[in-house]
């Protein structure tokens, strides 16, 4: 850390404490600044040296901070149907037709793979549908993603997608 070196001479963080806030610490070069601040700050509040134990409570809620959201059934389905060119109202209805069978499976399949949420949940989130409906829909997007690559990226995509 070259901060380290210019802004406070007498200041050392050892090695280990180093690769934890390279690690932990990735949205920006601001808060890794914010992250050595804080290090350099308890360190001269309290006198004590800097380790790893001392780094990971003082940056604990900067590193909580970067965890990443969690993904919604709601934002499943708005992108869902925005990339299939479907409603959301379609996702939701009764309707069998393989334009909106095959976007609401792989809306059920990324819930069940991107969410906490249990079968029963997801199903109810997908028109009050039975959690047997959703794990057939699960079963089948597995499936046919083995067998078709396309498919396959188009899951991932879907999943970076959300994860943005």
């Amino acid at each position: 850390m070259r901060a380290q070196q210019r802004s406070y001479p007498n200041f050392t963080v050892p090695d280990a404490v180093l690769d934890y806030v390279a690690r932990n610490v990735t949205s920006s070069g601001r808060d890794l600044e914010g992250a050595l601040n804080r290090l350099v700050a308890h360190n001269q509040l309290t006198n004590s040296p800097v380790t790893l134990e001392m780094a990971e409570i003082t940056l604990r809620d900067l590193i909580r901070a970067a965890e990443p959201r969690r993904v919604k059934i709601e934002d499943i389905q708005r992108v869902v149907s925005k990339h299939y060119n479907v409603t959301k109202a379609d996702l939701l209805s009764a309707r069998r037709t393989r334009t909106i069978v095959r976007p609401r499976q792989i809306a059920m399949y990324l819930a069940k793979m991107m969410t906490p949420r249990s079968l029963p949940e997801i199903g109810r989130r997908f028109g009050n549908r039975d959690h047997t409906t959703v794990l057939h829909a699960v079963r089948k997007i597995e499936e046919l993603s083995k067998a078709d690559n396309g498919l396959a990226q188009e899951l991932e995509l879907l999943k970076r997608m959300l994860d943005a």
